[in-house]
């Protein structure tokens, strides 16, 4: 099967809409504490994006997880993000959380996957993860089942990624990703099974060179499924 980045440039697919007309949500909303109480007592809610729209021929549905880090900074709550390598299979040089494919073991756990897969792509130790709660499942193109595990994280870890996989770690202001004015949508027709695709962007520039970070996909819609669950 050929290599499934069927978006080669998301740069370049015409943004057809952003969502300024939306709330931001509350800060008051936004602080650990906040979030706490969210996840222990949630509201009714639906996920605005629960997948791709569209799955590669030939594959099965595989479970997987990802790690949603919280990282409690003195300035506010930070999105703890990686930069895939631009040598993966899939995926390969997008901005992504940290997680993978359930082991056999872990099958029904997301949680014990997305822990250990963070701790093996960037050395998060789990001591300093505090698991508050889980988003619905998004499916991918590429044919996972990605449950988003929303977890804070207490400052003062050293991170150790793997360079195989990880080719840059990075935080982005959660305030900044919960401001749908900084949330375009793009749509393009591709070829086969997939058809029409519609899918988010997220550009954000900072870090210590100020670079652009271009978060789209599954990453940024789960994103928007987190700001759907805060806007409840």
């Amino acid at each position: 099967m050929s290599r499934p980045a069927l978006i080669r440039d998301p740069r370049a697919i015409p943004v057809v809409a952003q969502d300024a007309h939306l709330p931001a949500v509350p800060a008051p909303r936004l602080t650990a504490d906040a979030l706490r109480r969210r996840f222990a007592a949630p509201l009714d809610w639906q996920p605005e994006f629960p997948g791709d729209g569209g799955r590669l021929e030939g594959r099965a549905l595989r479970p997987a997880s990802v790690l949603v880090p919280l990282v409690q900074r003195p300035q506010g709550l930070a999105v703890l993000l990686t930069r895939r390598t631009d040598h993966l299979h899939d995926h390969a040089g997008q901005i992504s959380f940290p997680g993978g494919r359930a082991e056999d073991d872990e099958l029904g756990d997301p949680v014990r996957t997305a822990l250990r897969e963070a701790e093996e792509e960037v050395g998060l130790p789990a001591r300093h993860v505090e698991v508050i709660g889980c988003l619905p499942a998004y499916t991918t193109v590429t044919a996972y089942v990605v449950t988003p595990v929303v977890a804070l994280v207490e400052p003062g870890f050293d991170l150790s990624p793997d360079p195989f996989e990880v080719a840059e770690v990075f935080e982005v202001p959660l305030t900044f990703l919960m401001t749908p004015a900084h949330h375009r949508r793009h749509e393009v027709e591709l070829p086969g099974a997939i058809g029409r695709r519609q899918f988010l962007s997220m550009p954000w520039t900072g870090g210590a060179e100020a670079r652009e970070y271009f978060i789209w996909g599954a990453t940024a819609a789960m994103l928007r499924n987190f700001y759907r669950f805060l806007s409840a």
